[in-house]
């Protein structure tokens, strides 16, 4: 297949339906269209390295992240930004909107590294095809360790269902351990459920157009109760940052 097919099946689910889940194997083969993912295993690894989050507002220690921003233009040039907090208005984060959170920088030679350079090169592309009109975007980058303990479950959307206030979502799954649920589901903007699906495998991907969905995803709970129970996902969110209107993809 050319890179502009492998990019077809999500593009046209996100244009019909305003989602898509897109199986290990064909995320991968989209990625390695676009660019090398020969540091993956140094990627993966990385979440083992990740900083408790300290805000969460029921006080739990179930969650790990790091973040970094980006400027993506519509070749695909990535350039990171200085380190800034992250922040999203009320309307949009019920627990933590209208706060400015920082939270500890992705590591140099993550945020640098061929994976995710990849990823945002195919996203760039990806998105720049359903919005042809913007050609520099806002990038945020989150790596998550969702931890699921035999006395407190994980939540991997503490805020519950939710849109982020962007234009579109990756969430990619880095990796999958000794857990149980963990659903992602797809709701419309009148609330009523559109679709539900699991990340099961490495590169299980779940795309969104913030626009028109709300997602969220259900707690993950141990499922040996006396071994490491987590998740991992890489979250990155794209939205205009040169003016564009925030709906013109949205038809």
């Amino acid at each position: 297949m050319t890179t502009a097919q492998l990019r077809e099946i999500p593009r046209r689910s996100l244009q019909d339906t305003g989602y898509a889940f897109v199986h290990a194997t064909e995320m991968r083969s989209a990625l390695e269209a676009v660019g090398a993912l020969s540091d993956w295993d140094m990627f993966a690894a990385s979440w083992g390295d990740l900083e408790l989050d300290t805000y969460l507002a029921d006080r739990g220690r179930y969650r790990r992240r790091r973040h970094a921003v980006y400027t993506v233009v519509s070749d695909g040039t990535a350039e990171r930004q200085p380190h800034q907090p992250h922040h999203q208005g009320e309307q949009y984060n019920r627990l933590f909107g209208g706060v400015d959170r920082w939270f500890a920088p992705v590591r140099d030679g993550v945020g640098d590294g061929p994976t995710l350079r990849t990823i945002l090169r195919f996203c760039g592309a990806l998105f720049g095809d359903l919005a042809p009109d913007s050609r520099v975007w806002r990038v945020e980058v989150h790596q998550f360790r969702i931890e699921a303990r035999p006395d407190e479950e994980g939540q991997p959307t503490p805020e519950g269902l939710h849109r982020d206030g962007v234009d579109f979502v990756l969430v990619l799954l880095v990796q999958r351990r000794n857990i149980d649920s963990g659903t992602t589901t797809i709701h419309g903007l009148d609330r009523e459920p559109l679709g539900a699906f699991t990340l099961t495998h490495p590169f299980d991907a779940a795309l969104v157009d913030d626009s028109r969905v709300y997602h969220g995803v259900t707690p993950v709970t141990p499922l040996d109760r006396a071994q490491p129970a987590f998740r991992d996902v890489l979250v990155v969110t794209f939205r205009k940052a040169d003016g564009a209107s925030a709906s013109s993809h949205s038809g």
